[in-house]
Order: structure tokens, then C-alpha cells, then sequence
């Protein structure tokens, strides 16, 4: 069992991290407003959604295209962060790497080691099981490699959340230790399965935790438990 320090600060750091999902809220405590925001009653943390039922006809091969494979069935690569400056800008290309995923050409944990890859290098800071829970499970991902399953993502817009811009307007100092921002992502996931090439879609929103420091491209920090708007 993992031995915690008796020091206050070290306590009340692991419980904020336990109950938020990030450490961006404890780097950030001035921003007082964005953590009652995002803990107060009648809020439930943001879920990623488990994949549709593979289809009835998944278990047959499809038959062979001809031509070029659209857009859509096309294979897609692990995802690469993106050297912006631009937190909001990097937080929309994070959150189009969340909700995608390609069974058909590599496996889960390449998938969690490629996220892992988009994390700050500041491990105080960083908060790799929220990333993680981002990704299906190894069991489900093999019933859905099975299936040839894959998901896209469309993203329609980022913006800084209201609680994280009044609270950077009440003290700008604040983010100056850490460089962390909040932004929130709206967008789609696309889902399809071989015998199914279109799938289903729905609409997807996340808040991240972004590190952008003057001196370097932003990083990820985390993913928000909560959906700020």
C-alpha cells in the first residue's frame, strides 16, 4: 500500500486528487470558483461512453472494396501532439485524440502509451489515470478488435470555462506557478465496425487541464471530472 505523507499539505493534495480526478485544482488554488464549480452536489463526472453492440453480421468478413476506402474506414495512426502555444487550440486536438481509437491497427496498450505521450513531462502535475480512463479496457478493446471497430472525432469548438475566467479575472497571478488552463471541447465521436462502415455517432464535451508555459508547447495535464461549461 502506498505510504502517504503526514505533512497537511500532502494530505490535502492527495484528497483533492482522489475527489477531482486532476491535480490542476490543487496547483491552482486561488481559482477557488472552478473547484466549487466543478464539485458541487448535483454534478457526476464525465464518462466515456461504452462503444454500441457490434453488429449481428460482425462476425463475417465484409467483402473487399473496390477503389479507395472513404475518409472514414480509412486506417488511422496513433495520435501525435500537436507544438502549439495555444491552449485552447492544443486542448482541441487533445480532445480529438481521447475519443478516437483504431482496433485494426494497433493494440490498447500502445494506444495508453501514445495519450501518455501527450502528458507534461512535470509529474507533480501530471495526471496519467485520468488519460487512462479514456481508453477502453483491454478486455473490451479485444471484443472490439474482433470486430475491425474504430472511432473518429469531429471537433466543433474549445473555450475557457466561465468559472476558470472569472477566477483568472479575480487573480491573474494565479497562473503564473503552474501554467495550467482549463478548457472545455465539444465535438462528435463516430463509430464504426466492419460490416457497419457508418456506424453510430454522438456528441461528446470534456473539460482538460492544459499546461501551456511561456517557455514550451503546451501539454496535457488531465482530464476534468466534471464538464465545465
Amino acid at each position: 500500500m502506498a505510504q502517504h505523507s503526514t505533512h497537511p499539505g500532502s494530505a490535502s493534495r492527495v484528497r483533492h486528487r482522489a475527489l477531482l480526478g486532476t491535480v490542476v485544482l490543487v496547483v491552482l488554488v486561488a481559482l477557488a470558483g472552478l473547484a466549487a464549480f466543478l464539485t458541487r452536489d448535483g454534478r457526476s463526472p464525465a464518462e466515456t461512453p461504452a462503444p454500441p453492440p457490434s453488429s449481428p453480421t460482425a462476425s463475417s468478413s465484409p467483402s473487399s472494396p473496390s477503389g479507395p476506402l472513404p475518409p472514414h474506414t480509412r486506417p488511422r495512426a496513433l495520435p501525435i501532439p500537436p507544438k502549439t502555444h495555444d491552449p485552447i487550440a492544443y486542448g482541441k486536438a487533445a480532445a480529438a485524440a481521447l475519443w478516437s481509437y483504431d482496433t485494426r491497427v494497433y493494440a490498447q496498450p500502445e494506444l495508453r502509451k501514445a495519450l501518455r505521450g501527450w502528458l507534461t513531462t512535470e509529474a507533480k502535475y501530471a495526471d496519467p489515470t485520468s488519460v487512462d480512463k479514456a481508453v477502453p479496457s483491454a478486455v473490451l478493446w479485444k471484443e472490439m478488435a474482433a470486430n475491425g471497430q474504430f472511432a473518429t472525432a469531429k471537433v466543433y469548438e474549445g473555450h475557457f470555462p466561465n468559472a476558470f475566467t472569472r477566477a483568472l479575472q479575480e487573480d491573474p497571478g494565479a497562473i503564473t506557478q503552474a501554467y495550467v488552463y482549463a478548457v472545455t471541447v465539444s465535438g462528435k465521436q463516430s463509430i464504426a465496425w466492419k460490416g457497419s462502415p457508418s456506424g453510430g455517432a454522438e456528441s461528446r464535451a470534456t473539460t482538460l487541464a492544459v499546461q501551456c508555459r511561456p517557455d514550451r508547447p503546451c501539454a496535457l495535464v488531465g482530464v476534468m471530472p466534471s464538464v465545465a461549461p
